[in-house]
């Protein structure tokens, strides 16, 4: 059986020559952006693609991790950097932070 997937962004083209871009594309960064000044963008964990918020060379402020990469980058496109982005994300994590969705119920 074969899965149909669909290929990463790039890194968009206003951080392409941005310093870090080659060690955020190694390690799996697609869709780099800048949300309220901080460095954003995508990338694939074991079990969630996650919406990653203050990427620096060292690692990141916290991380939003939803089931699907396209629900992903649909809440990183339309989110101003302000709150918590939209859709389905099923936990909030970074150092000290370990938040679950409250607009997901059980």
């Amino acid at each position: 059986m074969t899965t149909r997937t669909q290929p990463p962004s790039p890194i968009t083209s206003q951080f392409v020559n941005h310093p870090w871009a080659p060690a955020l594309a190694a390690d799996g960064y697609t869709d780099i952006c800048e949300r309220e000044g901080q460095l954003c963008g995508i990338r694939r964990f074991n079990f969630t693609t996650a919406v990653v918020v203050g990427v620096d060379p060292v690692g990141y402020h916290r991380r939003y991790c939803y089931e699907h990469a396209h629900e992903a980058r649909q809440a990183l496109a339309a989110w101003d950097g302000k709150g918590h982005p939209g859709g389905p994300w099923i936990k909030c994590k970074g150092a000290g932070i370990e938040l679950l969705n409250p607009a997901l119920t059980c």
